[in-house]
């Protein structure tokens, strides 16, 4: 499970409570119409914007935010050149015992083209073809998040407009006035706080999962090119060891 996703939600939910409860009840921004105006009409307005089974998919994106685990790409990089070893004493075919030790479908799939004696294009074809997809996938995932980051605050002010136009029909009664503006200004919150507290954030940690999840395929495609090419694993180390920062590069040489 991704922490820091878990504490910046509650930090953000907890702190805004708090300063609710410091000011007064909590029961003065609880309200049920503002709720079904500033969430039905982004939900609704998304299942109009986007398929049904995207947006029914809508469920694994926020998943993925919590329970991603992203692969480590110094372990990765170790594993490669650990059979860039074997594939150089004992050929390339050797690493086919490899493969049901791998728990990454895209890294099998990987080793079994290059075991298959598949060309060198016709392999990065296949594997750039399906990185492509991915991201293109995960791009739409953090699409729809943004979409509805857009959505809920523009329902919050139309959830405002129908209470402040409720309020204007009984102007003639002054003690009605402010409670009636209390509750059609909670729309316009509930929509920020979606927003802000809950889409926006949610795309912007499927970015970071998403170049994540591109940037250790990425080093496969290169690694499993190279023991396809016959380079010296040392070789290998170094060109990989290009794709990570300076401080996470371990050499299994030295």
């Amino acid at each position: 499970m991704d922490i820091a996703t878990l504490v910046g939600i509650v930090a953000c939910f907890g702190l805004m409570f708090t300063a609710i409860l410091m000011g007064g009840s909590i029961n003065a921004f609880i309200d049920v119409p503002s709720m079904m105006i500033t969430i039905g009409g982004t939900l609704g307005a998304t299942f109009t914007s986007y398929p049904l089974k995207d947006v029914l998919g809508v469920i694994n994106v926020v998943k993925n935010t919590f329970l991603f685990k992203p692969q480590d790409p110094v372990a990765i990089i170790q594993q490669l050149v650990q059979f860039a070893q074997i594939a150089r004493k004992e050929g390339i075919l050797a690493l086919e015992n490899e493969i049901e030790k791998i728990a990454d479908p895209f890294f099998r799939k990987a080793i079994q083209l290059a075991v298959d004696g598949t060309e060198p294009e016709v392999m990065r074809d296949i594997l750039e073809t399906e990185i492509a997809f991915v991201e293109e996938r995960h791009k739409n995932g953090a699409a729809m998040m943004e979409f509805m980051a857009t959505l809920a605050p523009a329902f919050g002010m139309i959830g405002t407009l129908i209470g402040l136009i409720q309020m204007l029909r009984t102007m003639n009664d002054p003690s009605t006035i402010g409670p009636a503006m209390a509750v059609a200004l909670i729309t316009t919150f509930y929509g920020a706080v979606m927003a802000n507290v809950l889409f926006t954030p949610f795309a912007n940690k499927l970015k970071v999962r998403s170049s994540e999840e591109i940037l250790v395929k990425d080093i496969i495609l290169a690694g499993i090119l190279s023991i396809q090419a016959g380079d010296n694993p040392r070789i290998l180390e170094q060109k990989l060891h290009a794709y990570i920062p300076p401080k996470l590069r371990k050499s299994m040489f030295e």
